[in-house]
């Protein structure tokens, strides 16, 4: 499984942090944004990662470098201060070729996340994966939707109709990427196509009924928007199970259980 990971962004709303640091390098706790993702991403069985870069590329690419258990490349957005999000995924639209995962590169989320979304992705061509909560403000990717058919996905639509929001994370099966590379390419072509986000190419299609949703609702996740949600995230990120102590204890109950069955002959 591939993950397309859009970490082409400075991240203005953290500055001076990010004056010379892309957000996605930006640490909350032991790790990177980025090596936070990719450890998750292993974790879920993902064996893929490609890197949309753009702003401190060098610093990404370092990171991706480092990178150990899964597949890690980059790829570099040239265009990356004269677009949003939906110029980046045009650029990775070469990367869309099956099955893949797309993540923005500022969501941080545990091992369980991407594991239910895997789970809920059999109905649609296109998966997004949403979350619930009280009240929602301005800044929040809000979503409609009835059942598990997503209607409309946007930061402006109707609160009487609003029951969730995107985190940021979305699963297209293979029909879903052709269809999702197809209706990026139209939308590129309009005048304002470089400042649009991705989400409005998911909002079209959802109209067209071939996005569903996935409820991650209960498990853990942050974005990083600004300086506070940076502090947050360090909180979140530390209720995560160390992977490497996880792995080490699976390892000692492999062997005990290995040790018994020989014991038992």
């Amino acid at each position: 499984m591939k993950a397309i990971i859009l970490s082409a962004g400075q991240g203005r709303r953290l500055l001076p942090l990010t004056e010379v640091t892309p957000k996605c390098c930006l640490r909350p706790g032991e790790l990177s944004i980025l090596e936070w993702q990719i450890r998750e991403l292993s974790a879920a069985g993902v064996d893929e990662a490609v890197v949309v870069t753009g702003f401190g590329h060098d610093k990404v690419e370092e990171i991706v470098r480092r990178v150990k258990g899964i597949r890690a490349r980059t790829l570099y957005n040239p265009f990356y201060a004269q677009s949003d999000n939906l110029g980046t995924c045009w650029v990775a639209r070469g990367e869309m070729d099956g099955p893949f995962v797309l993540i923005n590169g500022d969501t941080l989320f545990e091992t369980a996340v991407m594991q239910r979304l895997f789970r809920d992705v059999a109905r649609y061509p296109i998966t997004l994966a949403t979350d619930q909560k009280i009240s929602y403000d301005d800044d929040d990717m809000k979503i409609w939707a009835e059942g598990p058919r997503l209607c409309r996905v946007g930061k402006r639509l109707d609160l009487n109709h609003v029951n969730g929001e995107s985190i940021g994370m979305m699963y297209f099966n293979r029909d879903g990427a052709e269809i999702f590379v197809k209706k990026v390419e139209k939308l590129m072509r309009r005048g304002d196509g470089l400042t649009r986000w991705y989400l409005s190419a998911i909002d079209e299609l959802a109209q067209a009924g071939v996005v569903g949703i996935s409820s991650i609702h209960g498990l853990s996740w942050c974005e990083v928007d600004d300086p506070v949600d940076l502090a947050y995230a360090e909180t979140v990120v530390k209720t995560w199970p160390d992977r490497a102590s996880v792995k080490q204890a699976e390892n000692v109950e492999t062997g005990q259980h290995a040790f018994l069955g020989k014991e038992s002959v």
